[in-house]
């Protein structure tokens, strides 16, 4: 787990990072978490996820964009989830 727990950890601050040297020019950086989704990787977890938790590819694409959609400069280097809670 800690190699997963640093990459995250750096993720985090590529995102903060990036979104401060190009939100200069104007664009918009943040991370997008999609919830649980249908694929073989997260198999071993679909038991425990509520089945209304549980997201197909597409849909889970969908929301993503939904929040991708909504976003304003102001919310440059946030982290949000496919309901746009950060």
């Amino acid at each position: 787990w800690y190699s997963y727990r640093a990459s995250k950890a750096a993720q985090n601050m590529i995102t903060k990072t990036a979104s401060l040297e190009l939100g200069r020019k104007g664009v918009i950086v943040v991370a997008l978490h999609p919830g649980t989704v249908k694929t073989s990787l997260s198999a071993p977890f679909h038991s425990s996820v509520k089945p209304e938790k549980l997201f197909e590819v597409d849909h889970a694409a969908g929301m993503l964009m939904d929040v991708v959609d909504s976003l304003t400069e102001k919310d440059t280097g946030g982290f949000y989830d496919y309901q746009r809670d950060s």
